[in-house]
């Protein structure tokens, strides 16, 4: 791209996300919103004309696609469609990837971006292995978990926080933090070293970081996990990740100096992930370079697992709005359960026989509407037991 070319950015996604980064990207004079792809009315847009419900629209308008949608099976049909006609796709949506970012990376350049905690981990990585570190633990910092909220309370949080129910759900039940490492696990080259992973509750970042390093080296490979902050814990967590890390024994008495403490495990902490007003870092890079920062990997061993918060009976419709009170996600071992269903699948969905609270949900407990996403989930999961 010349330095005075300005870069037509198509959007997928209205929510916080969406429309932070149209805000974000009107900063930058090397780029410009052309299109915005949504499913709402088009009048609750009366002054902008970039939006559309036009999918035609988004591929002619756009030089680079932005998803951040969050919804997978949806998701998937319009990303398909960007990358056949050769745009390539930035997402903040690690539920995507999970679920058929296998099978779309196939079809073109397709990555995650920087902002979210994936992506956040993804660029530590790149930049301490290139110092000579050799990450040992990719680590999300969570403040809070409870695997069943009331309605009422994520009510009252979706107001406070300016965010979706849905949103404030997975973040209080632990759905989002199991997607998130579930990608960080299969694009990083590292494990869930157990279901649900470890989530060890501490008062102490580095403390809780040692620990989970000596199960990495127990296993003899990296691990991607998470600890939750002790509520009696003096000082909070912020709201960032952490890499733990071993270094030559040679350079400890220069790591010490640098404030890094005595080893052998050293850990990097980023306290802070800036969502959309991080994307258009990684659209330059792929503009720049054609990179990929984060995806999926080549042999995926990691899903998240749609876990019953309820009895589920046999007849009852589980949408994708409402499924929040109905199921949550865990991180398992695809080898170890490959007839799960992704909670990315749920949606639209109808249970066959009775499910228990705490039961994992298996193919044969629902009715599931054929989709391009359960096409691409066939895909991955084929890729990760060959």
């Amino acid at each position: 791209m010349s330095a005075s070319h300005v870069t037509k950015i198509g959007i997928i996604g209205t929510g916080f996300i969406g429309g932070g980064l149209l805000k974000t990207i009107n900063l930058f004079p090397d780029m410009e919103v052309s299109v915005v792809l949504t499913r709402r009315r088009l009048d609750t847009f009366p002054n902008n004309s970039a939006y559309t419900n036009s999918v035609q629209e988004l591929l002619d308008k756009s030089e680079l696609v932005v998803e951040c949608n969050g919804d997978p099976v949806y998701a998937t049909e319009i990303v398909s469609k960007a990358l056949e006609a050769g745009k390539p796709v930035v997402t903040m949506d690690a539920e995507l990837h999970i679920t058929s970012g296998n099978y779309l990376s196939q079809k073109g350049l397709l990555t995650e971006a920087e902002g979210d905690q994936p992506g956040t981990l993804a660029a530590m990585k790149k930049d301490l292995v290139t110092m000579g570190f050799n990450p040992l633990v990719y680590d999300n910092l969570k403040g809070f978990l409870n695997l069943n909220p009331t309605l009422d309370d994520m009510k009252y949080w979706s107001k406070v926080q300016g965010i979706s129910l849905e949103q404030v759900t997975g973040f209080t039940d632990g759905t989002k933090v199991q997607i998130e490492q579930a990608l960080v696990a299969n694009g990083l080259g590292a494990v869930i070293a157990k279901q649900g992973m470890f989530g060890l509750l501490s008062d102490d970042i580095e403390q809780g970081a040692a620990l989970l390093a000596e199960k990495s080296k127990q296993l003899g490979q990296p691990i991607s996990d998470y600890l939750l902050c002790d509520p009696k814990a003096k000082k909070k967590f912020p709201a960032g990740v952490f890499v733990t890390a071993e270094y030559d024994h040679q350079q400890a008495a220069a790591l010490k100096y640098l404030k890094l403490g005595e080893g052998p495990f050293y850990t990097m902490i980023r306290n802070y992930h800036l969502c959309h007003l991080e994307i258009p870092k990684t659209i330059r890079q792929v503009l720049e370079t054609g990179s990929i920062l984060l995806d999926n990997g080549k042999l995926p061993t990691a899903s998240v697992a749609a876990i019953a918060k309820k009895t589920l009976e046999p007849g009852e419709r589980i949408q994708r709005g409402s499924r929040n009170f109905r199921i949550r996600g865990e991180a398992i071992s695809i080898s170890e359960f490959p007839n799960h269903v992704p909670v990315g699948l749920i949606s639209d969905v109808v249970i066959r026989q009775k499910v228990e609270p705490g039961q994992m949900l298996n193919f044969n407990d629902i009715e599931i509407p054929d989709s391009l996403a359960k096409q691409a989930w066939n895909y991955t999961r084929n890729l990760a037991s060959a």
